[in-house]
């Protein structure tokens, strides 16, 4: 099948958008230096090989490269995350939105270890985009089923 037949592009402009989103990157690989603000543009961007647990259910165990990206950004804060190690590679495991004067609010990148990214946003504008390449990938481990919202 061609990447392009598989290829996500996914938008969220609520949190149900977002939670499938949030499957969608679960046990994503992030290098520490992909993660970028862009203040000028009010723009956060994340690449990541994103592991394809739709594939994964498909019996195909593979990692696809992908960009996740959110607009209307007006702050960023790391939490655990160490500036002198930018090359360390992360896990991604999960996006969430939390509404604090609507429509704004907070997006927190969580990752494995306790370390998080959290976006201060106007609202919710995001997009999860497949960009390639695609590579075979071993199975995540500690993950037999794929995660609530990614259909079999």
């Amino acid at each position: 099948m061609p990447e392009t037949e598989t290829a996500l592009k996914l938008i969220a402009l609520d949190e149900e958008d977002l939670a499938i989103i949030s499957a969608h990157v679960q046990d994503s690989c992030v290098q520490s230096e992909e993660l970028t603000y862009l203040p000028s543009q009010k723009r956060f961007v994340l690449a990541a090989m994103r592991y394809d647990w739709s594939a994964a259910a498909a019996g195909r165990h593979e990692r696809v490269g992908s960009v996740l990206r959110f607009d209307r950004v007006l702050k960023v804060a790391q939490i655990g995350l160490s500036p002198p190690d930018r090359a360390a590679t992360l896990n991604l495991l999960a996006v969430s939105f939390e509404e604090t004067d609507a429509p704004s609010g907070l997006v927190t990148l969580a990752f494995f270890g306790g370390a998080a990214v959290r976006l201060e946003v106007e609202c919710l504008e995001g997009e999860l985009r497949d960009i390639g390449p695609r590579r075979e990938a071993e199975v995540c481990l500690g993950h037999d089923e794929p995660p609530k919202g990614v259909a079999r």
